[in-house]
């Protein structure tokens, strides 16, 4: 016992430690590998579109590189739940490569003789997912219930794609319309209740996959105008206006780049790392709407290496409107992703795109180099406008700050720019 003129101190029990946070995972050298493969597959969407550029042609290039960016946003999810380091990781992507790299090869003819070869590879890659996703469950780090509602939707959309590989004519066309709803479906609508709990995701490497396939899908419109002038000049000398076409797309593509990753994709990567609901706003925000951003640069990719055949001619409607219509959706699919993840709403953006789309009605007699000029100056001019406009709003708030600083902060959708 103790002595009377001690006390005793109240036993207290500890509060148990919180476990430390993991460290934040980053894109692997697999996963850049896999990426390089899918950067030949967006090229040969590229190509499929130069190829036909209508809008039949359009409709089934967009049908095609709906399926490529599925397969590939697929991966991101699966990955993002296997642990840092996985060798099942690692040996699935490097298995899947090959089959992607073959379905790339396929893409020019998908819809026509080379259509079983595409569905077929395309198929295995889409089984390969879940696979990779069974072993993240196995693993405790994904939840069975949500991968076993989308895997119906993935095999019924795959029976469809193989089976409208085996048909002809429109009936092909319309089996991949299905199978691709029905796939896209599957996460969005049919499984969403489940989808909620079905991993958590590390925020770091969520973001920086997707910046990075944008990076591939701009390195793309680049190659497009590289390998259009280098066609020309087989024939011809460099000429000026050929020059002024491939500096001005340049530019035009740098100002692309700018609006994702100036200021952007950091900020939505804040918000998604915020979010009440990461896994639903992540798979609305970059699974879903990036697709719009990435159709958008890989048309106008289409369109600028048809424009650099003929420096001096005056556009063809069809390449006028890959040229504006690429860029005007790319724009609009920027803004719809980050009105959904940072509930922020591009009004600059907005503007650009209806200029580009009334650039496209009214710049019928426009030379290609007028044209890509008119393009890449709006471009600019959008650049700085969200690089003006959050300081002009900041300097404007000053005097509020001090009223402001006792208020309770108001919710809704702010303004990007």
């Amino acid at each position: 016992m103790p002595a009377p003129h001690e006390r005793t101190a109240p036993h207290r029990t500890a509060a148990p430690k919180e476990p430390p946070a993991p460290p934040e995972r980053r894109t692997s050298s697999v996963e850049l590998f896999w990426d390089l493969v899918f950067a030949f597959a967006v090229t040969q969407v590229a190509i499929l579109l130069s190829h036909h550029l209508s809008w039949a042609g359009f409709g089934r290039a967009i049908l095609v590189l709906a399926l490529v960016w599925w397969a590939w946003s697929a991966f991101v999810w699966a990955a993002n739940a296997q642990e840092d380091g996985s060798a099942t990781l690692r040996l699935t992507l490097l298995v899947a490569s090959v089959f992607i790299f073959i379905a790339g090869l396929a893409i020019p003819e998908a819809f026509g003789s080379e259509s079983l070869l595409f569905a077929l590879t395309y198929a295995a890659v889409r089984f390969m997912h879940l696979a990779l996703y069974a072993d993240a469950s196995r693993r405790g780090n994904a939840a069975w219930s949500a991968i076993a509602g989308f895997a119906v939707t993935v095999a019924i959309g795959m029976a469809l794609l193989v089976g409208g590989a085996i048909a002809h004519g429109w009936g092909r066309t319309v089996l991949w319309v299905l199978a691709v709803a029905i796939d896209y479906a599957g996460p969005a609508w049919l499984t969403r209740e489940r989808l909620r709990s079905l991993q958590r995701v590390a925020v770091a490497h969520f973001a920086e996959r997707y910046s990075l396939f944008v990076i591939i899908c701009l390195g793309e419109s680049i190659v497009a105008i590289g390998a259009g002038a280098v066609t020309v000049t087989e024939h011809h000398h460099l000429g000026a206006q050929l020059i002024a076409i491939v500096a001005l797309g340049l530019l035009a593509i740098a100002a692309m780049w700018w609006t994702y990753f100036d200021r952007s994709a950091a900020l939505a990567e804040q918000r998604l790392r915020a979010h009440p609901d990461p896994v639903l706003a992540g798979a609305d925000g970059y699974s879903y709407l990036h697709l719009a951003i990435v159709a958008g640069i890989i048309t106008f990719a289409a369109g600028v290496r048809l424009l650099v055949h003929q420096p001096g001619a005056v556009p063809a409607e069809g390449v006028r409107l890959a040229l504006c219509g690429g860029v005007a959706l790319y724009l609009l699919g920027h803004v719809a992703f980050a009105l959904r993840v940072a509930q922020l709403l591009g009004y600059e953006k907005l503007l650009i795109a209806a200029a580009l789309l009334i650039l496209f009605a009214t710049g019928v007699g426009l030379t290609a180099a007028a044209l890509t000029g008119v393009i890449a100056g709006l471009l600019v001019g959008l650049c700085a406008l969200e690089r003006i406009a959050p300081l002009r709003r900041a300097r404007a708030d000053r005097p509020r700050t001090a009223r402001a600083s006792g208020s309770p902060a108001r919710g809704g959708v702010g303004r990007l720019g």
